[in-house]
């Protein structure tokens, strides 16, 4: 029904219906806030910080202040607390975590969510707690913590897990999911370009990636059908000190839970060699292993 209401409506009101998808695009799933007020929090401690007349719902474990801490960015309708069973592990190793809502998510304020709130959100999420031992980003928010780590956001280490590369892509993916005709998908990514007041191309991770200096894993999935794996490789090809760990058979979501990745990510966090090495060069488009 989805579908033929975005079909009907770009061939009769084509503005109306951008507008709609639009707003879609931007609005979380509204089970999201559901799951995240049922979700366990594992005795954190909770806190509201005001961000630019913005409510911040933060969680944490630890604390940061004396501890060496692990900061967490969630994904697109998703919560702070879905990192609980990597709080266990991390203490064993001396770190405290702290994990956050983004806007429209969780406990946090407002409705609406776009990709330069989320890295604006995680950068002053990490101001306000001081330099990160590491920057752990799942989905939207590996896409986030890229870009917040190449303005300049203090991380000694970062591990993006199933990150999202291009934007663009992302929006004419959702528009094919809706029905939306691709001449209006791209209209509307040219509208969102007109709201932030910026080009989706600042956002690519091939542009961002090679200006962070700190090292990073890229863990994503094979069969990974909302990011495709590509978009993974793409980070860990132009990330300079960036190593890839492919899985196969965690999906999207999944990984981000997943006891090996979280071992694996033990490991990397102790300085060991996890991953493969990805090579670039300008010979292949971005994308291509």
């Amino acid at each position: 029904m989805l579908r033929t209401s975005f079909l009907l409506g770009s061939l009769l009101r084509p503005q109306a219906t951008l507008r709609r998808a639009g707003d879609l695009f931007c609005t979380p799933f509204p089970s999201s806030r559901a799951r995240a007020l049922a979700a366990p929090t594992g005795q954190a401690a909770e806190a509201d910080l005001e961000l630019d007349g913005q409510r911040i719902h933060t969680y944490v474990w630890g604390d940061p202040r004396s501890q060496p801490y692990v900061l967490f960015a969630h994904g697109w309708s998703s919560h702070g607390t879905r990192f609980l069973p990597w709080v266990e592990r991390l203490h064993e190793c001396g770190y405290a975590v702290v994990a956050f809502d983004q806007p429209a998510h969780g406990r946090s304020g407002g409705r609406r969510a776009t990709l330069p709130e989320f890295a604006r959100t995680l950068a002053e999420v990490g101001r306000r707690f001081g330099p990160a031992a590491a920057l752990v980003g799942h989905s939207l928010g590996g896409a986030a913590a890229a870009i917040a780590m190449a303005r300049g956001l203090a991380v000694e280490r970062a591990v993006l897990i199933a990150p999202a590369a291009d934007p663009v892509d992302a929006a004419l993916r959702f528009a094919r999911v809706v029905g939306l005709p691709m001449r209006l998908g791209r209209r509307m990514v040219a509208m969102f370009e007109s709201m932030v007041g910026t080009s989706f191309d600042e956002f690519q991770a091939h542009r961002n990636a090679p200006r962070i200096g700190s090292p990073a894993l890229i863990v994503h999935d094979l069969d990974d059908r909302e990011v495709p794996w590509a978009e993974g490789e793409r980070y860990a090809r132009y990330w300079p000190d960036a190593r890839l760990l492919s899985t196969r058979g965690l999906g999207h979501n999944r990984i981000a839970q997943n006891e090996d990745v979280i071992v694996a990510t033990m490991r990397f966090l102790r300085g060991e060699a996890v991953g493969q090495r990805v090579v670039s060069t300008p010979a292949l488009p971005y994308g291509i292993a």
